[in-house]
C-alpha cells in the first residue's frame, strides 16, 4: 500500500477547517484522510507555547549556529566526496 502525499497548503487548510469547527471526523470522510493523519496535522500546525519571552538576540544566535552547523555538515559531504573518490 502507498503513502498518499499531501502538500502543505492541503495540511493547513484542513487544519483551519478544524479551526473554524468542523469535526476531525467530518474533515476525514470527506477529504478521505485519516483521524489520525489529521490530529497530527493540527498538532504540527499549532503555535508552541513558550514558558519565557524569545527575544531577538535569541534567534539571531539561534540562527548563527543553524549556519555553522550547516556549513560544518558541507563540509563533511565534501570530505566524503574525496575519500569516496579515492577508492
Amino acid at each position: 500500500m502507498s503513502q498518499k502525499r499531501y502538500n502543505q497548503e492541503f495540511k493547513q487548510i484542513i487544519v483551519e477547517l478544524y479551526r473554524s469547527g468542523t469535526s476531525v471526523s467530518q474533515l476525514a470522510s470527506e477529504y478521505g484522510v485519516s483521524e489520525v493523519t489529521i490530529y497530527k496535522w493540527i498538532k504540527w500546525l499549532s503555535p508552541i507555547e513558550v514558558a519565557k519571552e524569545i527575544t531577538v538576540a535569541d534567534v539571531d544566535a539561534i540562527q548563527k549556529e543553524n549556519l555553522r552547523l550547516k556549513q560544518e555538515i558541507e563540509k563533511k559531504k565534501k570530505i566524503m566526496t574525496i575519500f569516496a573518490k579515492k577508492r
